[in-house]
């Protein structure tokens, strides 16, 4: 028997961790997911080769993040979350959630453009369409927290509580369409907050703290009321096989759950890595000031001086 189109049998067994791990290799996030690791390791390898020097913690991520949508997508838990709502939110959150933080952590974009080559004068390479496109007004508008933030919410309500779920888990390249948009929901809504590569919005920390906690709420809503509903809310998970011996209003619950947690996990780590950047930048900018105190004698401790001085001459 098959689920939805897809050609998967339905007659799995009981869910446990060892059997949703086991890999199943599927073709289009495990082609995605060598490239992305391939072309990132392509472009290290090219700055260390010429000396430059590229942080480890940011490859490490990256890979992470890589390996994060591998395993969610290229084991049994994709099978298993065509079936089972528990196992399906635990991919949506980790790869709208958990996957995008790490890849942007990894600054592929700012790789990128140290590692492509600049086209000869006149004519356009990969590296000048990379920045035209960081410049582009179709990146301002879906980087900028008005777009992001409702995107970010509405991939969420607008897609289970409708019956637009279950028509792109009937086929396979919708599951594929709607994975690939919880990914790219998520690396447009942290991109502009705690992203390290450069973007046409970058307010300052605070502001970009209230735009974290501004969409996690909606997450923890919406968990809740998975958590509370009295029947089961999306078609798709309504009538589960029984070979998993499992009740739907039960895996629901454990979504919500799950969807719940997830609001509050991510939140932290990404405000530890905003801590950690503010420090970083202020810790910069404290460091360019001391240069041009060096360079030019300190004149604005001496210009300060001299005010004072004057203030204390006028109040004699």
């Amino acid at each position: 028997m098959d689920h939805g189109g897809h050609g998967m049998t339905m007659d799995l067994p009981p869910f446990t961790l060892g059997r949703g791990l086991a890999f199943t290799g599927e073709p289009f996030f495990l082609v995605g997911s060598l490239l992305a690791l391939g072309l990132y390791g392509w472009a290290v390898v090219r700055l260390r080769r010429r000396g430059d020097a590229w942080p480890a913690g940011r490859t490490v991520s990256f890979v992470l993040g890589v390996l994060t949508i591998a395993v969610v997508m290229c084991t049994a838990l994709n099978d298993y979350g065509m079936v089972m709502f528990s196992v399906h939110m635990v991919q949506h959150m980790v790869i709208s959630m958990l996957s995008p933080i790490l890849l942007l952590l990894g600054a592929p974009i700012t790789l990128a453009l140290r590692a492509l080559p600049s086209a000869p004068r006149g004519r356009k390479g990969p590296r000048e369409l990379l920045v035209a496109l960081l410049h582009s007004r179709y990146v301002r508008v879906v980087s900028h927290p008005a777009f992001t933030i409702p995107l970010f919410i509405a991939s969420l309500y607008a897609l289970y509580f409708t019956r637009l779920f279950d028509l792109l888990m009937g086929s396979k390249p919708g599951h594929i369409a709607m994975m690939v948009h919880f990914l790219a929901v998520g690396l447009a809504f942290f991109w502009p907050i705690m992203g390290v590569d450069p973007g046409p919005h970058r307010p300052g920390y605070v502001m970009r703290m209230l735009e974290l906690f501004s969409g996690m709420p909606f997450h923890a809503f919406f968990g809740i009321a998975l958590m509370m509903a009295t029947s089961p809310m999306v078609g798709t998970y309504e009538h589960p096989p029984a070979s998993l011996g499992i009740d739907a209003l039960d895996d629901q619950q454990w979504a919500g759950g799950i969807a719940w947690a997830f609001s509050e996990i991510p939140s932290v780590v990404v405000l530890v890595a905003l801590v950690f950047q503010w420090y970083q930048s202020e810790q910069r900018q404290a460091r360019r000031k001391d240069r041009a105190a060096d360079r030019d004698g300190d004149k604005e401790l001496e210009a300060y001086n001299a005010y004072l001085a004057s203030l204390q001459a006028r109040g004699r």
